[in-house]
């Protein structure tokens, strides 16, 4: 099954999104991964590749990240690891529940499940 890591600069915030996401997608391995490791604001790309590691189930993980910083970041750590990854460009938390929803299906891949978080981009909140 596809793996879903969240990556925030804050730490309460990334595992506040995979509560979520978790709801939809119960059977998806989620993780979160948050703060610069000292109880602040960041990311830290080692910690990153630890997450990608714990989430990956075989099929590879697609990452979730909320700014610029936790790009570059994500991109060390995809370097790094041997764990298949790509990175969704959606919102991080709209597109943690579509990822999720998605990779509960049997026929689930990196590329569909990335385009799932990635069609979150399009979700109107507001009629």
């Amino acid at each position: 099954m596809v793996g879903l890591l969240v990556v925030s600069h804050s730490e309460t915030a990334a595992e506040g999104i995979v509560e979520v996401a978790a709801e939809m997608g119960s059977e998806t391995q989620i993780e979160a991964v948050g703060g610069d490791g000292e109880g602040g604001i960041g990311t830290v790309p080692d910690d990153i590749e630890d997450g990608l590691v714990a989430a990956d189930d075989g099929d590879g993980v697609v990452l979730l990240v909320d700014l610029g910083s936790a790009v570059m970041n994500a991109e060390v750590a995809m370097e790094t690891s041997d764990v298949e990854t790509v990175i969704a460009d959606s919102p991080i938390l709209e597109g943690a529940v579509n990822a999720a929803v998605a990779a509960t299906a049997p026929n689930a891949t990196l590329e569909s499940v990335r385009e799932q978080a990635e069609a979150a981009r399009g979700v109107d909140k507001l009629s």
